[in-house]
């Protein structure tokens, strides 16, 4: 166990609002990328490519907007799927091991912007995408859903997209509000690498 009390000599009774937490430190140095995001946008900063042409209804500082309309960059922003009405990409910030998000390729922010055909091919896609990680993660069960608005914790609030989150029993990612951490045991690349030979 690792004593997390950095003041040597003091006791706890010193600085009261200081508690001691029994767990060990988990070292996850790529979790900088997130926490250096300018927090304008919500921490949804991507890693920087190069500059690229968005079409006249996108947002050019949209990671989605920009995954959209650069295809050359699928394995760099975790493209794992395109379909003509949507696109389908690893969660850099993931919240456990195969979190994915899939969003339309139009710029929306409102449910009610969408067409029928967009609905029914984000609805498609999801349910593809969770029996392709039933296949290929064996998770006992699935969170789905979607922020809208800053104050719903919407990271993009600008462009409508739903998070996959596989679960498994006893995957105790209650420490994260518990014992302030989390671990995911694969990397980015080896999960895209996965999910893309799958197809």
């Amino acid at each position: 166990m690792v004593d997390r009390f950095p003041f040597a000599g003091l006791t706890e009774a010193e600085f009261p609002m200081t508690t001691k937490n029994d767990h060990d430190t988990l070292w996850a140095p790529w979790r900088m990328a997130y926490i250096d995001c300018d927090s304008a946008d919500g921490g949804a900063k991507q890693p920087a490519a190069c500059p690229i042409q968005v079409g006249p209804e996108a947002d050019a500082d949209c990671f989605l907007c920009q995954a959209v309309f650069d295809a050359k960059q699928d394995r760099h922003r975790g493209v794992l799927r395109r379909t003509e009405q949507t696109i389908s990409v690893l969660n850099r910030f993931p919240y456990n091991n195969g979190h994915l998000l899939v969003a339309p390729c139009r710029h929306v922010g409102r449910l009610n912007v969408l067409t029928e055909a967009e609905q029914g091919e984000l609805l498609r896609e999801i349910d593809r995408w969770v029996q392709m990680l039933e296949k290929t993660m064996n998770p006992d069960g699935f969170n789905i859903g979607i922020n809208i608005g800053h104050a719903a914790g919407a990271g993009l609030p600008g462009h409508l997209h739903w998070h996959i989150v596989p679960r498994w029993s006893g995957d105790v990612n209650f420490m994260t509000s518990i014992a302030s951490a989390r671990v995911i045991p694969q990397s980015l690349e080896a999960l895209w690498e996965l999910l893309v030979s799958w197809e």
